[in-house]
């Protein structure tokens, strides 16, 4: 039932608010920290669990969902209770030796795992009654670092999870917002810096233009009065100086 453990492992983590490719991979190979694709030392064969998990601070969590439940399929349609207790028992068994096929296949030689993995059994009632059948198979689990979930147990460490990353996105949202806010004011102050240049060039400008002006129109020889004298004198022209500068010059 390995391929229908995935299944459900996915769509509960499709459900979850996490992002595919992003919060979690599937079939994920794992690499060492020089970017080699890891193999199991134990099975020598390369590490793709059924799912990682990313954490915001960059550490990962390792799922397995390869659990077969025959045996408990078997107990549910026994007969009696004896075949139904023989069912119960190998049902353990059988996940005793997932856990010890689990524990041996080095994923905690992976720099970015956490110190356990999670072993998914993917239906409830089976997990209740291997855990009924048996009160010390979850720490039988833990003592090798590994975390049995069910369904609902995993639906509650995925929403901390979820909650972990939103908590990661506004902090990364109000760093982003300080630093374009940063940005923003330092534009704004030269902005500000450049308009009062501005300012005072317009002044120089204003105070040039009225000197010049002042040359036009005032004094004995101002340029008007020149220009026109020389007018009055017979040069040919086409074209006029205004009345109002005529009139200033006058006065």
């Amino acid at each position: 039932m390995g391929g229908w453990g995935e299944m459900i492992l996915e769509n509960i983590l499709e459900r979850s608010g996490l992002v595919k490719d992003r919060e979690y991979f599937m079939e994920h190979q794992l690499h060492d920290e020089w970017g080699n694709p890891m193999r199991s030392e134990g099975e020598d064969k390369k590490m793709r669990p059924d799912a990682v998990i990313k954490y915001p601070d960059n550490r990962h969590v390792i799922i397995d969902s390869k659990i077969s439940l025959n045996a408990f399929t078997r107990s549910i349609d026994a007969a009696d209770d004896a075949e139904r207790n023989k069912g119960l028992n190998e049902h353990v068994t059988c996940i005793k030796k997932h856990i010890q096929s689990l524990s041996v296949k080095g994923y905690d030689d992976y720099s970015k795992s956490l110190d356990f993995v999670m072993m998914f059994i993917p239906s409830e009632p089976a997990y209740i009654a291997a855990l009924q059948a048996d009160p010390e198979l979850w720490n039988y689990a833990y003592d090798k670092r590994i975390l049995l979930l069910s369904p609902t147990n995993l639906i509650t460490s995925l929403k901390l999870i979820v909650d972990l990353w939103k908590r990661e996105y506004q902090n990364q949202n109000a760093n982003e917002i300080a630093e374009r806010g940063a940005k923003l004011y330092d534009k704004f102050v030269g902005f500000v810096a450049n308009l009062e240049d501005v300012g005072d060039y317009l002044t120089k400008a204003q105070n040039k233009y009225g000197e010049a002006y002042k040359k036009l129109t005032t004094g004995n020889d101002n340029l008007v009065t020149q220009a026109t004298k020389l007018k009055n004198l017979g040069l040919k022209t086409k074209n006029s100086l205004p009345e109002k500068l005529l009139t200033m010059s006058e006065e």
